[in-house]
């Protein structure tokens, strides 16, 4: 659906992007001044007409679908500038509104093939057809030649688990080809791992980070829908067109000269005509005492691609607290999305619920906390590269963090959330880990709601967004939105509603702005994550991870070594 209609304020903000350019913090009068079209009153009500207005323009084909550095990354991030301005806020980057994230984009070649020499039968493999694939290094030519393919089952190393998939094999040198997800997944084993509920080790993004630390040259991922939790075609559009990454001098771990996935029914093929049957080869890997296998493959591939080094941009705006403003509650969520494509239709990938949703949400509640000033300060945070690997706030997390991981009381994360109308539920992503949950619980009781576990923990969609690197820091961290259990229809409706957009929607140029969504439900949601975040802001209290939660520990330390 194509939206032609600017708003004023982006008229504004695409006038004023285009007298100054995209320098950080170059701002006007006009600027501010020009806040006041936007029609936001913003006078401490989550207000349901102002939301839409927000969706909708951040969604809008003029946005070119928000992909980091290109005009469309302009307009979007002054425009949330604007808003952020429009609700109250301060720059919160040490007086700038923006963070600038610095980041190589390759591209590879759309004709990549990769030769595969398997059982004495040669396979040419098609780029986006039967496989994807990609380096980090930031070099226009890499290439495998005749490197040995080496089965390491899910590729993990989990000394905590007594598990080693690399254990006896050196893959130095070589390619490893692994299922995505965790051991216990597929086997449907409860006491592997934590079963169907995915852990970091189950994130295609793990794989190739440890791969890399073995020192493999290449690393493949063999896909299938239950596993990824997603079709093929969003691992090719994922894969397809620019790739972006932090510049390596920026990030010092190890990285893959190539790395990629392949097809289930590929993968099929390569497994059998080396002698294995992939299926049986998946019965293996899901029981302890796995032991990799060499196979009897080489695989070669030339791959080019375009190389630039570019910036993208972190959006940050602070509420100063009004008694103790070195302490910061964090809203965050993440503006970019996949941009343009070339092709047939229509081709921008508007990303209305991944992530405009969250976007606007986070403007709305800070125009509410604006209205109540708390004593904490508000930090809100709207991220870049999020689709490319949660850079933008790795980069501010790791390089660049505006309050001290020490000083950052919580995160409240905001990402796709539903628009299917009110329900009865409200969905905790990685539900169990912090007490969050608790003040979320208390402010789900006026609208008469409960908070459950999402729906397929098997989908690992705790480690998929940007919480997650607050998370790793030791930053209690809550990721929640609208349940599945809708007042209208129950959970058939709420689940037939999700399970359209997974299918037809994510990932897509069809992921646009439909006027018949059902908002209401989701200002409740934005009501309740507004009261966890404003009790946090108010009480004085220091939320903490649960017990038995991976992040208790570094939270622990950090907060041991300030006394």
């Amino acid at each position: 659906m194509r939206h032609t209609l600017l708003f004023p304020a982006l008229a504004s903000a695409l006038l004023l992007a285009a007298c100054q350019g995209a320098a950080d913090g170059e701002h006007n009068q006009a600027a501010a001044s020009s806040t006041a079209a936007s029609g936001h009153s913003f006078a401490g009500d989550i207000n349901l007409a102002d939301y839409t207005e927000l969706l909708k323009t951040l969604a809008s084909d003029e946005m070119e679908g928000r992909a980091p550095g290109t005009e469309g990354e302009t307009r979007s991030i002054e425009y949330i500038r604007q808003q952020f301005e429009a609700a109250g806020l301060k720059p919160g980057n040490n007086g700038d509104w923006f963070q600038t994230v610095a980041m190589t984009v390759t591209e590879a070649s759309p004709d990549t093939t990769m030769q595969v020499e398997v059982g004495g039968k040669q396979h040419t493999l098609k780029f986006g057809d039967d496989m994807v694939v990609g380096t980090r290094t930031g070099e226009a030519q890499v290439k495998l030649d005749a490197s040995q393919l080496v089965f390491v089952g899910y590729g993990v190393d989990a000394p905590e688990q007594n598990w080693n998939d690399y254990a006896g094999v050196d893959v130095k040198g070589k390619t490893v080809v692994m299922f995505v997800n965790d051991p216990g997944f597929h086997a449907g084993d409860e006491t592997l791992f934590e079963g169907k509920r995915m852990t970091y080790y189950g994130r295609w993004t793990y794989k190739f980070e440890e791969a890399a630390r073995k020192g493999a040259s290449g690393a493949l991922v063999i896909h299938d829908d239950a596993g990824a939790a997603y079709g093929w075609g969003v691992v090719k559009n994922s894969w397809s067109g620019e790739q972006f990454d932090l510049p390596a001098k920026n990030d010092p771990e190890p990285r893959l000269p190539v790395q990629g996935w392949l097809t289930g029914e590929t993968a099929a093929k390569l497994f059998a005509d080396a002698g294995l049957d992939l299926e049986k080869m998946r019965e293996a890997a899901g029981k302890p005492g796995f032991k990799a296998v060499p196979l009897d493959a080489r695989v070669s591939v030339e791959l080019s691609s375009k190389i630039s080094e570019k910036s993208s941009r972190n959006v940050i705006g602070m509420l100063p607290g009004t008694e103790t403003p070195d302490e910061a509650v964090v809203y965050m969520a993440h503006w970019d999305h996949l941009g343009k494509h070339e092709g047939e239709g229509d081709q921008i990938y508007n990303g209305a619920v991944d992530n405009a949703t969250g976007v606007a949400g986070i403007i709305e509640i800070a125009g509410q906390f604006a209205a109540n000033p708390p004593k904490r300060s508000v930090l809100f945070l709207a991220v870049t590269l999020e689709e490319s690997g949660l850079l933008g706030s790795k980069h501010y997390v790791s390089s660049a963090p505006v309050v001290p991981m020490d000083k950052t009381v919580a995160v409240i994360n905001m990402d796709a959330m539903p628009v299917g109308g009110r329900a009865k539920n409200m969905t905790v992503i990685g539900m169990g880990n912090s007490e969050l949950e608790d003040l979320l619980a208390t402010a789900l009781k006026p609208q008469e709601r409960i908070m459950t576990p999402e729906a397929t923990p098997e989908d690992g969609f705790y480690f998929r967004s940007d919480h997650f690197n607050f998370a790793k820091a030791g930053v209690p961290a809550l990721y929640a939105k609208g349940g599945d259990d809708l007042r209208e229809g129950g959970t058939e409706a709420g689940q037939a509603v999700m399970a359209d957009y997974r299918k037809h929607r994510y990932h897509k140029p069809s992921d646009a702005f439909d006027p018949n969504w059902k908002l209401d439900g989701l200002v409740e949601d934005l009501q309740a994550l507004y009261q966890v975040g404003n009790t946090v802001a108010n009480d004085g209290s220091w939320p903490n991870w649960y017990k038995n939660s991976a992040f208790r520990a570094k939270r622990d330390a950090m907060m041991a070594a300030k006394k």
